[in-house]
């Protein structure tokens, strides 16, 4: 199998990411089921391409990207949502604003470049219609 390539990853992700209610969906479940978007966006992106994981597979993936998840975005969102409710004591806000906008779409990508890293190590499963968006919600 070739491997997968993060800048298409990336194209996939920004199309999918704009399409319909996709936005809404997936920040539901990252907000009300504690799941990362990226790796939705990844799980999406494998059942396109006809590839599925396992359990193990999805759990290594899962790993390899909480600490970043926990110690550089997280925390960037909480910034972010600080300043835009307490924007009106906060000088130059939109500048700040688009400033942090700007360097979270960085750190996202950086996170979908860890994640491609991860699953180009694993040997994948060609299926015809696989569900692995199903396998990550279902989790517990």
């Amino acid at each position: 199998m070739n491997l997968l390539n993060s800048d298409d990853f990336w194209q996939f992700a920004c199309q999918l990411y704009s399409k319909d209610d996709m936005q809404a969906r997936l920040l539901d479940y990252q907000n009300q089921q504690g799941k990362n978007v990226n790796l939705c966006l990844l799980l999406y992106y494998l059942d396109s391409l006809g590839l599925a994981l396992n359990n193990s597979q999805l759990n290594q993936l899962e790993l390899c990207i909480i600490e970043f998840d926990e110690q550089v975005l997280k925390p960037l969102r909480k910034t972010r949502a600080y300043l835009k409710a307490n924007q009106t004591e906060i000088a130059d806000y939109a500048t700040i604003r688009i400033d942090l906008l700007n360097a979270e779409l960085k750190l996202e990508k950086q996170q979908q470049g860890m994640l491609i890293d991860a699953v180009n190590k694993f040997r994948l499963v060609t299926y015809p219609e696989p569900n692995n968006i199903r396998l990550y919600l279902l989790e517990l």
